[in-house]
């Protein structure tokens, strides 16, 4: 796989920012009331990480040890001044809509800790793919957890009405605790078509047991798995050091 499309695919799937590694959780249980909201807010971070890892992998080598995070401060709170300033002007209701979450861009983790672990060490191109693929990640939760709210909670998708007349709304959904529901609900899908068990479609290719009965594993399945793993970090290890010994006598 290309290392530029790796970045993309790393940020939407393998490591997103909301369902994988949790970050964001504060505008994710906000401002995710709707798909349009969920939209908006994504966007806007995409914009704002996409730049700031951009800016901030071009002046690395300028940037002292020591100011690095007041640094980062001020190029995140410049790229998001520029963005509300445009919102502003050219899509008022958005801007309306998500209200001061769009200021608090500022310090959003998502963007810190791709500025620090990872626009900080390594080349312009690749941070910014970087960025890309984490706020597209970040987009696209924003937007499943604004759609599967909209659609419970208020029977319509963007706006438009998707659900039968004899649909009941569930109120909840678009109230601060349907934001949990929803999160986790989702969460635990990606878990369950990502994470290999024995009850899931990739167990047969895996050696990793889980009989999904968590009451009465007693850790005997965890035991088994760790195992596995060790056994596989082994011989990964084995693999790697042997491709370096050849490539040296090459």
């Amino acid at each position: 796989m290309n290392k530029y499309v790796e970045r993309i695919y790393n940020g939407v799937i393998k490591e997103n920012p909301t369902f994988i590694m949790m970050l964001g959780m504060c505008p994710t249980l906000a401002v995710t009331t709707s798909a349009a909201n969920g939209i908006g807010m994504g966007l806007s971070t995409t914009v704002v990480l996409a730049l700031a890892n951009l800016l901030i992998s071009a002046l690395r080598k300028f940037i002292p040890d020591k100011v690095r995070m007041p640094s980062y401060i001020v190029v995140v709170a410049s790229l998001v001044t520029i963005v509300e300033h445009l919102l502003k002007a050219y899509l008022p209701e958005v801007n309306e809509a998500l209200g001061i979450y769009i200021p608090l861009i500022v310090v959003n983790c998502i963007i810190f800790g791709r500025v620090e672990s990872y626009a900080a060490k390594n080349t312009v191109g690749l941070s910014l793919f970087d960025g890309i693929g984490m706020g597209l990640g970040f987009t696209m939760a924003l937007f499943l957890i604004g759609s599967f709210r909209e659609i419970l909670g208020a029977g319509t998708l963007l706006g438009f009405g998707i659900m039968p007349e004899s649909f009941t709304p569930i109120s909840i959904f678009v109230q601060a605790p349907g934001a949990f529901l929803v999160l986790a609900m989702l969460t635990a899908l990606q878990n369950k078509l990502m994470l290999p068990s024995a009850t899931n479609g990739t167990a047969k290719k895996s050696t990793l047991a889980c009989s999904g009965d968590c009451l009465n594993c007693s850790g005997e399945n965890y035991d088994i798995n760790h195992t596995e793993l060790d056994k596989a970090k082994a011989i990964a290890e084995t693999v790697q050091k042997s491709s370096k010994k050849s490539k040296k006598e090459d």
